[in-house]
């Protein structure tokens, strides 16, 4: 397997990597512009950007770019930095290659249908839950992930972490709260619900007085979903959810 699909694997599964590009160099040094070494977050490595006390020191570096999620650039002076006879130097620019966002809708109604479709072709990992399969049809012939399931067979499997993004826009409110109580509780870095203003005051007042979710917990929540836009039909709809979608991610990427 050649670099390229190891950080096209890397893309797709659960540990973080940073790919390291040398892209400068000046006199005598070990490897040319261009060459590439891919550091996973465990400190294994595939590749080489020319080994010994260089290669140390910009795995160091890497490691610290996939916990900052910044991309770096970094100038070694190979005699001065690291005691090497080759006399040159490089600079090496460090990217993070982090895990796909992934976002989860649940409810494959229109406007779930227009989300999914928008939010896939803004880099999202679509998933799409519903139990009643005549409805994916406007999704057949996308890559979005189709799970035609009830939500309760689902839920305890889906893979939720720091960069889940859970949208809860069933045909039921009751299925709606079902899902919500299950979301609360594990981690997400989005997590909002559809439905008017009544909906949401009865939701919170539910929960809280049911022990299900503190004031706190239920603040998190992004209720009525969406940005107010004075939005109109299921794809004005869901440009307003997908706005606050990338506000949530880009937020977390600047911090």
């Amino acid at each position: 397997m050649d670099l390229y699909d190891r950080t096209i694997q890397v893309r797709d599964g659960k540990e973080p990597a940073a790919l390291c590009i040398i892209v400068s160099t000046r006199g005598s040094t070990p490897r040319r512009v261009g060459a590439r070494m891919l550091v996973l977050a465990s400190g294994n490595i595939h590749g080489t950007i020319g080994g010994g006390e260089l290669e140390r020191s910009v795995i160091q570096q890497a490691l610290e770019v996939i916990r900052k999620g910044h991309p770096e650039l970094h100038r070694h002076d190979l005699v001065q930095h690291h005691g090497m006879c080759c006399g040159g130097s490089v600079d090496i620019y460090i990217e993070p290659v982090m895990k796909k966002n992934t976002l989860y809708i649940f409810g494959a109604g229109h406007t779930g249908t227009a989300l999914a479709k928008l939010a896939q072709q803004t880099g999202f990992e679509v998933f799409v839950v519903d139990n009643r399969k005549d409805q994916f049809r406007d999704l057949a012939d996308t890559p979005i992930n189709k799970l035609p399931v009830a939500h309760d067979q689902v839920l305890p499997s889906l893979p939720f972490d720091e960069r889940s993004y859970i949208a809860i826009m069933t045909y039921s409110h009751p299925m709606d709260r079902d899902i919500l109580a299950f979301c609360l509780k594990k981690p997400f870095a989005y997590l909002g619900m559809i439905g008017s203003q009544r909906k949401v005051e009865m939701t919170r007042k539910m929960f809280q007085e049911g022990g299900i979710a503190t004031a706190e917990e239920l603040a998190r929540v992004d209720m009525p979903m969406g940005i107010d836009i004075g939005a109109e039909g299921p794809e004005e709809i869901a440009v307003s959810i997908l706005a606050n979608l990338i506000r949530v991610k880009n937020q977390i990427t600047a911090s």
